[in-house]
């Protein structure tokens, strides 16, 4: 059996401490070995509702976002976004397969919930604008908010 943990970030969170920590016992009891390899840079596919990995179409449209310049390429051409519309791509980019509703997406991007939670609803009209019909990245979960699309084709490379 092969198990695939990506981990990334300068910090690891408690879950991943005490995987890590179980995997250790396991090996030292002779009931399992380790194999560190480098993971790619970006996986070339998607996560399947069912957990396992998929590979895009080759005709899916590839967003990337550009973390340190604040910038989205869309196969290649550059999208002019605002602050908030690249914060919430951002933050749903980051949190694949979570549904959030209007109110959760107004605390962890807008930093408040004090403005109307259509303003997310707006912003997420005008994101589906700008990237276009053949782009489709954000699903609407009808009666509880909105999720990143699962066949979305989507990058995030933190330091380019």
């Amino acid at each position: 059996m092969t198990l695939n943990i990506p981990l990334t970030g300068e910090t690891l969170p408690p879950q991943a401490h005490r995987l890590i920590d179980a995997v250790r016992e396991l090996v030292e009891a002779g009931q399992g070995s380790v194999a560190v390899e480098s993971p790619p840079a970006a996986y070339p596919g998607g996560i399947s509702g069912d957990g396992s990995l998929r590979e895009w179409a080759e005709d899916a449209v590839e967003v990337r976002l550009l973390t340190a310049s604040r910038q989205v390429l869309v196969d290649g051409d550059l999208l002019p976004l605002t602050r908030l519309e690249f914060d919430l791509l951002l933050y749903l980019a980051d949190h694949p397969r979570r549904v959030f509703s209007r109110t959760q997406l107004l605390n962890a991007v807008w930093g408040y919930e004090h403005t109307g939670e259509r303003t997310v609803d707006v912003h997420v009209r005008r994101l589906r604008v700008k990237l276009g019909a053949q782009v489709s990245l954000i699903t609407t979960v009808y009666g509880v908010g909105y999720r990143l699309a699962d066949e979305a084709r989507i990058v995030v490379l933190p330091h380019e």
